[in-house]
C-alpha cells in the first residue's frame, strides 16, 4: 500500500511558477511509475504528465509540454512537478498517482494509488 501526499499548491499570477511535491510512504517507491493529473472545476481529471520508475522516460499532455517538468528522487521517495509559465487555464486540483506497471499511462484507471490533491490557482 502506497500513501501519497502532495504539497506546494497555492495562488500564483499568470506567468509565474510553482513546484508541487509528492511524498510517498512506500520503501519500494522506486518500482512505481508515477503520474500527475489535474482536475479543473467542473471537468474530468486529466493526465498532465508521467515518469517512469527510473526517471528516464517522461510523457506530457500537449497543453503543458515545454512548461511543466516531472522529476523524482527515489532516495527520498519524492516526485516533483515543476510548473512554469503558468496560465489561468492551469487552475486545477493536482493529484499525484502511482502505478505498478512500467508503462506511463494517461488513463487514470491505470493508477493504483492516489494522493489527496493540492489546489493550484492561477490568476490573470
Amino acid at each position: 500500500q502506497v500513501q501519497l501526499v502532495e504539497s506546494g499548491g497555492g495562488l500564483v499570477q499568470a506567468g509565474g511558477s510553482l513546484r508541487l511535491s509528492c511524498a510517498a510512504s512506500e520503501r519500494t517507491f522506486a518500482r512505481y511509475t508515477m503520474g500527475w493529473f489535474g482536475q479543473a472545476p467542473g471537468k474530468e481529471r486529466e493526465f498532465v504528465g508521467g515518469l517512469s520508475w527510473s526517471g528516464g522516460s517522461t510523457s506530457y499532455a500537449d497543453s503543458v509540454k515545454g512548461r511543466f517538468t516531472i522529476s523524482r528522487d527515489n532516495a527520498k521517495n519524492m516526485v516533483y512537478l515543476q510548473m512554469n509559465s503558468l496560465k489561468p487555464e492551469d487552475t486545477a486540483v493536482y493529484y499525484c498517482a502511482a502505478r505498478s506497471g512500467i508503462i506511463i499511462r494517461i488513463d487514470q484507471t491505470a493508477y493504483d494509488y492516489w494522493g489527496q490533491g493540492t489546489q493550484v490557482t492561477v490568476s490573470s
